[in-house]
């Protein structure tokens, strides 16, 4: 739909004119009407109009005044001019301001639609021809993003395919210096800060394109325009942290830019403010680098978990991550320090106790990599929530491993003793165990009661001998540890369903009788 604007003194002009374009069009416009110059001009300013329709005699802002002033703005709406036959000198003066369509009055209905038509097509290929140069103009950008993505990308290019590749993305390689700026946007509306940065450094005649990491590469010309993208940009409400190199000349030194601007940047994670600032590589490059970091914090910090001893943990956590200390150094300190506890202290624990629970396992992916997290306070509360959580978990899994070595040793003893009177409070005693612990756990530890568990290794004793031995059944029964033939037969029977003799049979049947002979 386009917006029209209807502008005559003459109230029955301008609802006449209205009623026969939507008698005509239906739907096709949002028509408005103004009484003079000076309204309408308002209205255009607050409703950008596409067409507009005006008289040139008009008290006050005349018809030619407001074409001049609606010429003068930066997208100017077509125009249709209404004249009498004695305003002859007015329209040429009109025409001169590229007035699109002149019409006589009284308005001829299908002349004024001829004009309409006419304006309806030039507006539908000038949209055409904006979608056009926009979608060049986008393949163009996306075409220098990936030239210059692939110089940031390669670390070993030759200079000379660097300038050509620069060249082609529109960096002069005899240009002025200027600063490579990264700009950080996660976290920000859909698109608002990338659609800020683009209008903002398009205006500048700066090249703007987005990284691998979805981050915002600026080529400024200098430091006091990033500074004031980051103002405009807080003042809109959003967040905005940059890191902006050294100066840099020519395009052999793009890729040195790139990775000042990126070191620099790491340095918001340290000093984060609300609305977020910008980080300058000649502020930070000069920093003391990383000491031997303090390994046996690490290696008690390890040996703490599963202990119980949450406060020591904690407490010597914040004496790692001293937090005085890391600010005053190269952050490769603390990136170190993130690594140390990676590898010596959660790694170790899967390695020694296997992969912890899916909580567990979430907490460590988020600070797994340290800028995972927003800031170092962040992932400091985080680590520690982990480590915590680590140490409950090492805690169970050591009494789980204790219990299990225990049970084994209970099953050990059973298999050993099947043949002599068995019961739970014998092995219990034999394994140093509570009863009623020990009842709970071997049931956990064999799925199985502790006499039914008994009563099924006595059978598989049992269905052995009755394969591969002589024996009356009675003695089998003695051997295996039953009370009376009767018992053994009722158990037997129990468990696989037929009796002692007939299991026999069936055995030697298939595989022939021990010795070559066969059961009587």
């Amino acid at each position: 739909m386009y917006r029209l604007l209807i502008v005559d003194d003459e109230r029955n002009i301008r609802i006449g004119l209205k009623a026969m374009i939507e008698r005509e069009y239906p739907s096709r416009f949002s028509i408005g009407l103004a009484a003079g110059g000076e309204e309408a001009l308002e209205m255009h300013r607050a409703e950008k109009a596409d067409i507009v329709v005006t008289d040139i005699r008009m008290p006050g802002m005349d018809g030619l005044e407001l074409i001049r002033k609606l010429g003068e703005l930066p997208f100017p709406p077509a125009v249709i001019i209404l004249s009498g036959y004695d305003d002859f000198q007015y329209a040429k003066e009109a025409i001169a301001h590229k007035v699109r369509e002149y019409l006589l009055k009284p308005i001829v209905r299908e002349e004024l639609f001829r004009a309409l038509n006419r304006m309806i097509a030039e507006l539908r290929q000038e949209e055409q021809v904006a979608r056009e140069l926009e979608a060049l103009g986008k393949y163009r950008e996306e075409q220098a993003a990936d030239q210059l993505n692939y110089i940031l990308l390669h670390p070993d290019i030759p200079e000379d395919e660097i300038e050509r590749r620069c060249a082609k993305a529109g960096l002069d390689p005899a240009a002025a210096p200027y600063c490579v700026a990264v700009v950080r946007k996660e976290d920000q509306p859909s698109g608002t800060l990338a659609q800020l940065a683009e209008a903002y450094w398009k205006s500048r005649q700066s090249i703007c394109f987005e990284d691998k990491d979805r981050n915002l590469v600026v080529l400024a010309g200098d430091e006091t325009a990033v500074t004031d993208f980051a103002r405009d940009v807080q003042g809109k409400g959003l967040r905005a942290d940059i890191g902006v190199s050294l100066k840099a000349a020519g395009a052999a030194q793009l890729k040195r830019g790139y990775q000042e601007a990126k070191q620099a940047l790491k340095y918001a994670f340290l000093h984060a403010r609300p609305g977020g600032g910008v980080f300058y590589y000649a502020d930070v490059r000069r920093l003391p680098k990383p000491d031997p970091i303090p390994e046996e914090l690490f290696r008690r910090l390890a040996n703490l978990l599963g202990t119980g001893r949450k406060q020591d943990i904690k407490e010597l956590w914040h004496e790692i991550m001293d937090l005085g200390e890391i600010k005053r150094r190269d952050i490769a300190y603390l990136e170190r320090l993130s690594r140390m506890l990676n590898e010596m202290v959660i790694d170790r624990v899967f390695a020694d106790y296997g992969e912890a629970s899916v909580e567990i396992l979430k907490i460590y992916k988020k600070i797994g990599y340290l800028y995972h997290s927003e800031t170092v306070y962040g992932y400091i509360h985080d680590a520690e929530a982990l480590l915590l959580r680590l140490d409950d978990y090492v805690k169970d899994v050591k009494e789980a491993h204790v219990g299990h070595a225990e049970m084994k040793a209970a099953v050990d003893y059973i298999r050993e003793h099947y043949d002599k009177p068995l019961n739970m409070a014998t092995v219990s005693n034999h394994v140093s165990l509570n009863y009623s612990y020990f009842s709970e756990t071997f049931k956990q530890f064999t799925g199985m009661s502790f006499v039914p568990y008994v009563k099924k290794i006595r059978i598989e004793k049992a269905k052995e001998l009755l394969e591969h031995s002589h024996g009356k059944v009675y003695e089998i029964a003695a051997q295996v540890g039953f009370e009376s033939v009767k018992q053994f037969n009722r158990v037997f029977r129990e468990h696989e369903g037929i009796s002692p003799m007939e299991y026999r049979e069936k055995a030697w049947a298939h595989a022939g009788a021990p010795n070559g002979s066969k059961a009587k």
